[in-house]
């Protein structure tokens, strides 16, 4: 048995998750060791010198809270960004006036850049906007609103480069989503592959060899070979088109990057769009041949069943009018700003003024079921039939006015 693909999927943003919580260790303990090489210099240093234990011990017990995006929650942020606050705006409380009005460090210090951090990595740029701000906002306030050179500087430099770390982990994420769906289509491309050879060195062969021998014997036989060479035509369609149509087409550009994804609409949908290959394939059998672009040919929901009933019209007519014998052809050409489907025929041909006798008559087959189809989506139904030659039926629907 052949073995099966399995995409594995890859974090790209896992090891600034594992750079984040090493940032904190490291930044906890040049915290301590700040405040530990000037305490004397503090007016409360007991205040400080409790704060910094709080700050060790969040920063040692929630070390499992940033290893990934699915563990560092919502409620975690705000209350990792609380403690950085709390820290910065206690500061006044155990430094000195002179210290602070001279630039100091805050008892946190760069420990908490890596809270706004957290938010860029969980959140985006818009989430660090947001918790940079509030980083800022507490510095100006413990300076009475006029904050040091170098106060602004750092203020800024964790803003820029939180909004930056943000925005690089959207467009990341948008090209790990994409890579993803390369290697999933890529397995299902190879698995497909295997099915058909494995279709084609089986199942079709003996199809075709039903047919062929049932030919010659005739009678019963030639009926069943009949049928076994309907099946091997659409099993050869479904197999060629694809064992599992893309139907609808989403663009979201919102993650940085377009993404196109192939989903099936739900029956009776009338929302997004449907690949019109995959309403127009079971048509395919014996004694009519199915021709279609290799790429889908989407368009909106309504039009494309209104279209594809207006082929299914068009077939019936072949089936009436033209004889048991007569063969019959689907063509699907995708032009961009509109679609064109041609159904044709072998059989005899329609004569002169008899459509418009049929109409007389009160038999309206041609003008409601294609022509009136294609009026009301904006298109075109143009009939050719040469007496002997067989009728030719053109459908074009502009894309731009299909609703």
């Amino acid at each position: 048995m052949a073995k099966r693909e399995r995409v594995v999927r890859m974090s790209v943003e896992q090891p600034l998750w594992r750079a984040l919580t090493a940032y904190r260790l490291l930044t906890m303990v040049y915290a301590v060791l700040l405040f530990a090489s000037a305490y004397r210099k503090f007016d409360q240093p007991w205040t400080a010198a409790g704060y910094l234990a709080v700050l060790a011990v969040w920063t040692l017990a929630t070390r499992r809270k940033v290893a990934g995006a699915a563990s560092c929650t919502r409620r975690f942020l705000v209350a990792d960004l609380t403690v950085a606050l709390a820290g910065i705006l206690l500061t006044p409380l155990a430094d000195t006036h002179a210290r602070i009005a001279g630039g100091g460090p805050t008892l946190p210090s760069i420990w908490t850049a890596g809270s706004v951090l957290a938010f860029s990595l969980k959140g985006g740029w818009r989430w660090a906007g947001v918790a940079s701000t509030f980083v800022a906002v507490a510095n100006i306030i413990i300076h009475g609103g006029d904050p040091t050179r170098d106060t602004l500087h750092n203020v800024l430099l964790v803003w820029v480069a939180s909004i930056a770390l943000g925005y690089v982990i959207e467009v990341a994420r948008a090209s790990e989503a994409t890579l993803a769906r390369a290697l999933e289509i890529e397995a299902a491309t190879r698995e497909r592959e295997r099915l058909a050879r494995d279709i084609h060195d089986g199942v079709l062969q003996v199809l075709a060899m039903v047919q062929r021998r049932g030919t010659e014997l005739g009678g019963e036989a030639a009926e069943l070979g009949r049928m076994a060479g309907e099946q091997e035509v659409a099993l050869r369609t479904l197999v060629s088109s694809g064992l599992v149509h893309p139907s609808r087409v989403s663009r979201d550009g919102s993650l940085g990057a377009l993404v196109d994804t192939y989903e099936v609409d739900e029956p009776g949908s009338d929302e997004g769009e449907l690949d019109l290959r995959s309403l127009l394939a079971p048509h395919a059998g014996s004694k009519v041949s199915f021709a279609e672009p290799g790429a889908p040919v989407p368009l909106p929901v309504p039009a494309a069943r209104e279209l594809a009933a207006a082929v299914g019209a068009a077939l019936d007519n072949v089936r009436k009018h033209a004889g048991e014998g007569a063969r019959a052809w689907i063509l699907v050409e995708d032009w961009g700003d509109e679609v064109i489907v041609t159904v044709r025929d072998d059989g005899p041909g329609i004569p002169a003024g008899r459509l418009d006798q049929a109409a007389g008559e009160g038999r309206m087959g041609v003008a409601l079921s294609i022509r009136g189809r294609l009026r009301d989506l904006g298109g075109s139904a143009e009939l050719v039939s040469v007496p002997g030659q067989g009728t030719e039926v053109e459908l074009k629907v502009p894309r731009g006015t299909t609703q």
